[in-house]
Parts: structure tokens; C-alpha cells; sequence
């Protein structure tokens, strides 16, 4: 996305025919650490777009997130929760594939990754 306009970048991010809801984390001082975008869906919540402070080495703030999520769906009683696009040879994508079990839709069906 570091190639799209400013436009493009909101039409991704604000513009949805479902409910979006943006979720700040910050630490006890005020500093903002992390930001994510979360869809509410029928039966689950998808996290849509997730961005962090690069500069503190060794945070897991990706991994952090989807933990909270999963609490979040538990919170709300929603089964499943859509950790969005995962490409195998991106690293920064990684550490979706550490939670189990997982599923990809292949084709049109979902399957156990």
C-alpha cells in the first residue's frame, strides 16, 4: 500500500458496507503504540488493517493484536475471527500462521491450512 494516493488509502480503510470499528492501544503514559481496524461481522469479527511503532524492536504488536482480538470475539460471543490476507513468503505475515488451527478458502470453500 506504501504506492497508493491518500485517496486510495481511505477508500480501503473507511469505506465498508459493514460496521468498522478502530481500536487505539497506548501506553499508560498517553503514547500511541498501535492502531487497529477491526469489522464486525455476523459471525465474527475480521481484522481488516493493523499498524504499530516500528522502532521497538521485538514487541510482537501483530501477535499482541490478534490475542486481543480472540478475547474480543469471546467478549462478544462471536466464533470466528479473520485475520485477513496471509502470504506464505511474507514475513511481516508470519505470525498469522502460529495460530491454530487455521483455514484458508480455497476456491470457494474453506479449508484446514
Amino acid at each position: 500500500m506504501d504506492q497508493d494516493s491518500r485517496e486510495q488509502y481511505q477508500h480501503f480503510l473507511l469505506h465498508s458496507n459493514v460496521a468498522t470499528d478502530l481500536f487505539e492501544f497506548r501506553e499508560l503514559d498517553g503514547r500511541l503504540r498501535m492502531v487497529s481496524l477491526v469489522d464486525r461481522l455476523v459471525d465474527g469479527l475480521s481484522s481488516v488493517y493493523t499498524f504499530f511503532e516500528p522502532e521497538i524492536a521485538g514487541a510482537s504488536f501483530g501477535t499482541y493484536n490478534v490475542l486481543w482480538q480472540i478475547e474480543r470475539c469471546r467478549e462478544l460471543g462471536l466464533p470466528y475471527l479473520y485475520l485477513g490476507y496471509w502470504i506464505a513468503e511474507s514475513r511481516k505475515m508470519a505470525y498469522k500462521a502460529t495460530f491454530r488451527p487455521i483455514e484458508g478458502l480455497m476456491g470457494r470453500q474453506w479449508q484446514r491450512l
